[in-house]
């Protein structure tokens, strides 16, 4: 069962964070908020916020909506949620000049990451689309644990067995990212840590892939070397579960 305060913690950090990457990666995501300096803001009741920041090319994304220039609020956990499914449309409480932003070239970065981070069939031939679409998702799935083992009452229950440090997570030849853990909350860094504790590097993005879509088994990956892992191995174990649990929320 999902639980619609995770649900909004992870499509904020996780899927709409992963709108920097995105125009990082992905030239025609970074076409269209060529020349563009604005900042939206997203203002959940009693659940997260967060801003986008575009400008120069870029995009990024800071915790608060005290900056933004265009601020949408949401009644509940819920009504974000359906912002992210298509069932809500949401209205601006400040930015009505720069609406134009949002109407146009900000729904087309959504729809090109939702292209990206559920391809349709056969898409993922194309080994450029692969590429992008598979290191989005590995940074999206990042985020989604630390948010999963922030606010999930199961994540929470796993995060309470992990010890304070850093996990490395990694594709090989691919993305790397740190889930830090202090006092048994999670934060995800996307990008290799310098010092960790543990780490679980998959052998190459074809099976990170497979991993992710469901179609290989983890501990099987495991067993035949094809996925490594290492150092305190209760780290890994239990963000394994969070992982699971994950699962749950972006399948």
């Amino acid at each position: 069962m999902k639980d619609a305060k995770t649900m909004a913690y992870i499509n904020l950090f996780a899927v709409l964070g992963a709108l920097p990457y995105l125009c990082e990666l992905d030239r025609e995501a970074e076409e269209l908020i060529a020349g563009k300096t604005v900042s939206v803001g997203f203002a959940v009741k009693d659940g997260p916020s967060a801003t986008l920041f575009f400008g120069g090319g870029k995009c990024r994304m800071a915790p608060g909506v005290d900056r933004c220039q265009v601020k949408l609020p949401f009644s509940s956990c819920e009504k974000f949620n359906g912002l992210i499914d298509g069932t809500v449309t949401p209205i601006p409480s400040k930015g009505f000049a720069k609406i134009g932003f949002l109407t146009g070239p900000f729904t087309k970065l959504t729809d090109r990451l939702s292209a990206l981070l559920k391809p349709e069939p056969g898409a993922l031939e194309d080994p450029e689309f692969f590429r992008v679409s598979t290191t989005l998702m590995f940074h999206v799935i990042a985020e989604a644990i630390a948010q999963t083992a922030n606010e999930d009452k199961i994540g929470k229950f796993s995060a309470s067995n992990i010890v304070d440090g850093a996990a490395k997570l990694s594709i090989a030849g691919g993305p790397a990212a740190a889930l830090c853990c202090r006092d048994h909350r999670l934060l995800a860094i996307h990008k290799a840590p310098e010092h960790y504790m543990s780490y679980m590097e998959f052998g190459d993005m074809h099976l990170a892939r497979d991993l992710f879509d469901g179609k290989v088994n983890a501990i099987a990956a495991v067993g035949a070397g094809q996925v490594r892992i290492g150092g305190m191995i209760s780290q890994i174990d239990n963000i394994n579960r969070i992982l699971d649990r994950v699962a749950v929320y972006l399948g």
